[in-house]
This record gives structure tokens, C-alpha cells and sequence, in this order.
């Protein structure tokens, strides 16, 4: 086996099952990921309390229907560490001291705190959990001394921030204890939503990674097309047609021609879709049927996170360890 490039943190909010978002916003990009890096994969389950905590209930089961999402799509437990955050208690001691040394402000100028508290509607975030995410993800990352993270643009800034911490802290203490982590933009592939908006839960307009095949056409006949054409031979506009932005993900051998016969007027959106769904089809129906056989061992799931612990709390304890007797705690 040839060197590891580092170490990598990274992990999910179990919301439920996973949509093509996810899957070719990040998760894509995780399978690529574990055969260059000492990967540590982590279902988020505090960080889904930050705005969920009124309603906790669904959070045990989702984390099931998202790890079987992520074995579906290719990761590995025997390549990656796949745990959950809530098992590894250390993760809340390093979250806990962090706090002690973060100025307040740190966290107030990160971006998406602001921007959340505005779009985010119907819920109480005036807490401390929803303030001090970015700390706790921080401690997530720094607890493994990760070298690396990969996110999306939207998630930079609270790299950053961790970056900051880690220098904080082994200035502060005159020790070089965490590594300061290099940011790695995924390799997103824009989704639109079945309406053509941004495919998010909160829109209803999700196509799930494990969507039944069969099921496949009469979603893709519910995605909005351009308004412009009435008829087959209206010249079309792919640009503004989600069915043409799914095709440049799904159609591995033609997307180019589909836009030029859209332009030209020679190729219906009836046909489009048709064409776009045998594509699909092809592409997701091993995911599904992959997580048909995963689902026929019911404990499958919990092994793995068990296993995950394991070895995540062995790596955890030992910063730790090395935390407390920096701060004078041991």
C-alpha cells in the first residue's frame, strides 16, 4: 500500500437518507479520498442538534439510513474510520476547552452564522450550540490532528477558524500540538433541484441517492424544463433546463450533442427526459442494489460505528491527553 498523503476529518449531519447533492457535493469525492489519506468519516449527530434540538427524534434512525447511503455509494470501513461524533465523549472535553480560549467574537464574524440565522426560519437559534458550531467541528478536526479538510466554498471560512484555534493553542501553550489544517474545495458538480432550484430538503425537491430504478422516469418527467419551448422545433435555451444540468452529470457520452440538438430544435423534452432516465438509471441502480444487500444484515450498521469507535476514541484519548497536560489539567 503505498503512503498516506495525511490525515482527513470529515463528516455529515444525519438528516435522513441522502440526495444527488450530497452525493456528487462531497460524498463523491470521500471514495476518492480514502485511498489517499488516513480518513476519518463522521455522522455529525451533536452537530444536527444545533438546529434540530426541539425535535430529536428522528436522529437515531437517520444516522442508520445515511451510513447505508454512504456504504452504498463505495465507502469502506477496512479503507476509512466511519463512526459516530456522539460515541467518542472526547470530542465534547476538546469542545469544552477550546471554549475556554475562543474569543467570543471568533465565532460571531463567521459568515454562515449570520447568514444562517436569517435564512433558517421557524426556529430558536439563539443558543450557544448554534453559535459555538463552528468550534465544536474544530474540535472535531483537531482531535484527529487532520491535515487536511475537504468541504465547499460555503464551509471555508470555518477552516480557517480551526486553523486559528490550532495556532492559538500552541502558541498559548508553548507546544505544538495541533496541526493546522489545509483546506480541500470538493469537486462540486452543480444539482439542481427537481424545480430547478438548488436540491436541498427544506424545497422538497430532492431525488434520493436510493431512489428505486423504477421510479426513476416519473421523477425525472416532474423536472422543470425551459418555459421558452412549446414545441419540439422551438429552438431551446439548455442553460436554464435542469433536465440539460443532469445530463451533463449523468450522460457520459453525449451531453455536448444534446445540447446542440436542444439549440437546433431537433430533440423534444419528451425524448430528453426519456434519454436522461435510462442514464440515470444506469448509474444509480448498483447504488440501490448494493444497499439492498447491505440492508439484509440489520446489524450491520451498528457494527461498523462500533468498530469506528474503536478507533477513533484510541486516536482521541491519546490528544487528549496530550491537551490536558498542556492546559495544566493532568
Amino acid at each position: 500500500m503505498s503512503e498516506k498523503k495525511g490525515i482527513i476529518l470529515s463528516g455529515m449531519r444525519p438528516t435522513g437518507k441522502l440526495h444527488l447533492g450530497n452525493l456528487f457535493g462531497a460524498l463523491e469525492n470521500w471514495v476518492k479520498l480514502q485511498d489517499e489519506y488516513q480518513c476519518f468519516f463522521c455522522v455529525v449527530d451533536w452537530h444536527a442538534l444545533t438546529t434540530a434540538y426541539e425535535e430529536p427524534s428522528d436522529v437515531k434512525e437517520n444516522v442508520k439510513e445515511m451510513v447505508l447511503d454512504w456504504l452504498s455509494c463505495g465507502i469502506d470501513p477496512e479503507k476509512a474510520v466511519v463512526f459516530r461524533q456522539s460515541d467518542v465523549k472526547e470530542h465534547a472535553e476538546l469542545h469544552l476547552l477550546l471554549s475556554m480560549v475562543t474569543p467570543l467574537s471568533w465565532l460571531e464574524r463567521i459568515p454562515t452564522y449570520k447568514e444562517q440565522l436569517q435564512q433558517i426560519e421557524g426556529r430558536n437559534l439563539a443558543t450557544y450550540g448554534f453559535l459555538g458550531y463552528p468550534l465544536l467541528q474544530a474540535a472535531d478536526i483537531l482531535i484527529y490532528k487532520a491535515t487536511a479538510v475537504p468541504v465547499g466554498e460555503d464551509q471555508a471560512p470555518h477552516i480557517e477558524f480551526t486553523r486559528e484555534i490550532a495556532r492559538r493553542v500552541n502558541y498559548m501553550y508553548n507546544k505544538k500540538i495541533f496541526p493546522e489544517p489545509a483546506t480541500i474545495l470538493n469537486e462540486y458538480k452543480l444539482v439542481p433541484g427537481l424545480d430547478n432550484r438548488k436540491m436541498s430538503k427544506s424545497y422538497n425537491n430532492v431525488l434520493e441517492i436510493s431512489i428505486p430504478p423504477q421510479e426513476i422516469p416519473e421523477r425525472v418527467r416532474m423536472m422543470i424544463t425551459d418555459p421558452g419551448r412549446i414545441r419540439k422545433s422551438d429552438p431551446g435555451n439548455p442553460e436554464i433546463c435542469s433536465i440539460y444540468a443532469f445530463h451533463r452529470i449523468f450522460n457520459q457520452l453525449e451531453p455536448e450533442s444534446i445540447e446542440t440538438a436542444c439549440r437546433g430544435g431537433e430533440i423534444g423534452c419528451v425524448e430528453c427526459k426519456k434519454m436522461l432516465s435510462g442514464w440515470m438509471h444506469k448509474f444509480l441502480e448498483p447504488i440501490f442494489n448494493k444497499r439492498q444487500e447491505l440492508e439484509k444484515n440489520p446489524q450491520l450498521v451498528a457494527e461498523i460505528l462500533e468498530k469506528g469507535r474503536e478507533k477513533a476514541q484510541e486516536v482521541a484519548r491519546n490528544t487528549m491527553q496530550e491537551v490536558r497536560s498542556a492546559m495544566g489539567m493532568v
